[in-house]
């Protein structure tokens, strides 16, 4: 028996007593269904901003910070498909998500004329506490893919979050603002002179976090940033 043939074998007797299933609906997938079956995949809400000049993200940060480029493979709806997929990522282990958001994303970006060449990809970072308890940052298996598909390096020990201090719930607007721009430092600031950085996150809401991001890198010097989530919350 040939190892092809072998490996295909113990494939099917384990998706027996483990059947693959959809991470939207839970329904059981075709083998040729990824992640989200057929119906599922047609109900995810694309933004194309990826061929859209100044799109909705890029606008999120006018006045705030100059990005090169923004896009977004989804639109995020709280209680929607985009929300319960990327929920599976995030909070149920189920990180081939992000593999398959990275393909998709990756594939698209290599199709869009108005998308600058990076020198590498940047993860927004967990601080350590989350990273204990949930065992894995969400954005890892996205960047890593995309890193695949754009042939560029995925760094992600560089920037670094600090752990919160508290509860954000009680403090007031500008005392939350003040603290998220002081939780990120870059290790070795001079490694980013003189790069692109192609800055990652899962689902941009007011875009503060990655604002947070960016200007810490931005103390680089001649950096550019451009920014790619996985989900944009209208």
């Amino acid at each position: 028996m040939g190892q092809k043939n072998h490996f295909s074998i113990l494939t099917n007797v384990y998706e027996l007593f483990f059947p693959r299933v959809c991470v939207s609906c839970g329904n059981s997938l075709m083998k040729n269904e990824p992640v989200v079956c057929l119906a599922c995949l047609h109900q995810l809400p694309l933004t194309f901003f990826n061929g859209e000049p100044a799109n909705d993200l890029e606008k999120t940060f006018y006045g705030r910070l100059q990005i090169e480029f923004g896009t977004a493979l989804l639109y995020y709806h709280p209680k929607g498909i985009s929300q319960r997929v990327i929920h599976q990522l995030k909070y149920k282990g189920q990180q081939q998500v992000g593999t398959f958001f990275g393909t998709w994303l990756g594939n698209e970006l290599l199709k869009t004329d108005r998308f600058p060449v990076v020198d590498c990809i940047v993860p927004v970072p967990l601080d350590r506490l989350k990273m204990k308890k949930r065992g894995y940052n969400q954005l890892t298996t996205f960047g890593l893919e995309l890193s695949r598909i754009l042939q560029v390096p995925y760094i992600d020990d560089k920037l670094i979050r600090k752990s919160a201090r508290g509860t954000q719930t009680k403090k007031n607007r500008l005392k939350r603002w003040q603290d998220i721009n002081e939780q990120f430092i870059v290790k070795e600031i001079s490694f980013f002179d003189n790069k692109h950085v192609l800055l990652i996150d899962d689902v941009i809401t007011t875009g503060a976090t990655l604002e947070a991001c960016a200007k810490a890198l931005l103390r680089s010097q001649n950096l550019k940033i451009s920014i790619a989530t996985m989900a944009y919350a209208e």
